[in-house]
């Protein structure tokens, strides 16, 4: 029994480093009434069995770090965020110490519509060879699932402002499509209209963060 519970075991990766020049500041700190909405992400993961979370910071990462709750979190700072998504996730796999996780579910912070239902979905086939994507109206979207055998060929083909695109198309016939349309909102906050939607300000930065 003690080898069978550390067996299909799961970590969460919370990308928020964008500088969020469409919405007026860093994605990491939107906040929804008075709560971040990292520390929303980071209690739907919670929720949805990841054991280990993985917040990957950048723009604005000192004053996130002052606002926002991230005790239950191990934080990484990309110092290279300006360069786009894919130093990100190569940060963030390079942060996931624990050897017994199989497979991390990767989420962006500005997803306001996530849910803990749409997280587990993705994550309820934690194998170290899946591949998974959430899709929305039959488009492939957030929260994808990536098994530990693929990090290393994730990280290094991780590029630019497509992250994890260029592997995951060279896997293609490997991509496990989970729906979940009715379970989430896959929409990204990157508007002005969609932050008005969902209730989400950015707090001001404080000039040299």
């Amino acid at each position: 029994m003690l080898e069978g519970a550390q067996l299909n075991r799961i970590a969460g990766m919370i990308i928020a480093a964008g500088g969020g020049r469409r919405i007026g500041g860093p994605e990491a700190l939107l906040h929804q009434g008075d709560k971040p909405l990292v520390n929303q992400m980071i209690d739907t993961m919670t929720e949805a069995g990841c054991e280990q979370i993985v917040v990957v910071l950048g723009a604005a990462a000192e004053q996130v770090q002052e606002t926002a709750d991230l005790g239950k979190a191990t934080v990484v700072i990309n110092k290279a965020w300006g360069t786009g998504v894919g130093s990100s996730i190569r940060a963030g796999l390079a942060a996931m110490d624990d050897d017994g996780i199989e497979a991390v579910v990767v989420v962006p912070v500005d997803m306001p519509g996530l849910t803990v239902t749409a997280v587990s979905r993705v994550a309820a086939l934690p194998y170290p060879d899946v591949l998974v994507c959430a899709t929305y109206d039959g488009l492939r979207g957030y929260p994808m699932l990536f098994g530990r055998r693929h990090w290393p060929g994730i990280a290094t083909l991780a590029s630019a402002d497509v992250g994890a695109r260029p592997y995951l198309l060279a896997h293609k016939d490997q991509i496990v499509d989970i729906a979940c349309d009715s379970v989430a909102d896959g929409s990204r906050a990157d508007t002005p209209e969609l932050m008005e939607l969902y209730g989400l300000t950015v707090p001001p930065q404080r000039v040299g963060v």
